[in-house]
């Protein structure tokens, strides 16, 4: 029979077995078990908040990781994204910025197992090929939108193809833009473009400021198109394209398509579910 030591020093380890620390920090173990890595924005605090859960957690290289978990915001994610376009890791962001569509909530605890019952949701992003002036051939991808704009006082004119057809011969704006569901609450919104549901096989063709013709709203493009912009009196109406955040000055055509060979997968908190705010915002006043 155990010594009374014996049995006073098993009931309490017992006790520590079941304890919220003791499960906090057994969940800690198991997310080191896991090939997860930590980036954050280089905002001070969103720095600091790095270390700390990379001291809680561990966490390893970003190379060959499984999940990255990136602190910031909605602009930080995009570049996360973009640094791993060939990498097959999931992306979970938790907002340590100003905006945070794309995040989950900050939350240092229990990570291991907000990882595990995190939700998954699939994106394609935009190919643009862009055309300058002086014949350079720019490749760029965007996660939210390919959009056209003017350089100058004077608007643009532009002529726009779908799948080769000429669907437009003269649209006289400030700008046009291709947007994806998950970039539809984005810029595309702003522009009164329509909001599509996560998972919608659509894309969204959004006049900038359309003056002529005036009533024109844009349309809804299977998301198989390609879409061509042709600029018009180009020496008299520069205009310039961005995917996402890169530019390319005075382009003389655009194509964009969607780029179905890369997948890129976003982690979602079941409360935090990309979809169900992406709904909810079509009922926002």
């Amino acid at each position: 029979m155990p010594a009374p030591e014996t049995q006073d020093s098993a009931r309490a380890d017992a006790r520590h077995a079941e304890s919220p620390e003791h499960v906090d920090k057994a969940a800690d173990r198991k997310l080191t078990t896991k090939s997860v890595a930590f980036v954050a924005s280089p905002d001070p605090d969103a720095q600091e908040a790095r270390h700390r859960l990379e001291e809680r957690y561990g966490g390893g290289p970003v190379a060959g990781a499984e999940i990255i978990v990136a602190l910031g915001g909605d602009g930080f994610m995009l570049e996360t994204l973009h640094a791993h376009f060939d990498q097959a890791a999931a992306i979970y962001g938790m907002n340590y910025g100003t905006v945070g569509f794309l995040m989950n909530g900050y939350d240092e605890d229990d990570l291991a197992a907000r990882l595990a019952s995190a939700e998954a949701v699939n994106l394609h992003p935009l190919q643009m090929q862009a055309e300058t002036l002086d014949g350079q051939q720019v490749q760029a991808m965007a996660i939210n939108e390919v959009a056209l704009f003017r350089e100058s006082r004077q608007a643009a004119k532009l002529r726009i193809s779908i799948d080769g057809v000429t669907r437009m011969t003269e649209l006289v704006c400030d700008g046009v833009m291709v947007a994806t569901p998950a970039g539809s609450t984005a810029y595309n919104l702003s522009a009164h473009g329509p909001i599509l549901p996560i998972g919608t096989p659509l894309l969204a063709l959004t006049p900038i400021s359309a003056f002529r013709p005036r009533r024109w709203r844009g349309a809804l493009l299977p998301h198989e198109a390609t879409v061509t912009l042709e600029v018009l009196e180009h020496g008299k109406r520069p205009v310039s394209a961005t995917a996402d955040y890169t530019e390319v000055r005075d382009v003389l055509r655009v194509s964009v398509r969607e780029d179905r060979s890369r997948t890129l997968r976003l982690l979602f908190d079941p409360e935090h579910n990309l979809e169900e705010r992406i709904l909810k915002e079509q009922f926002t006043p």
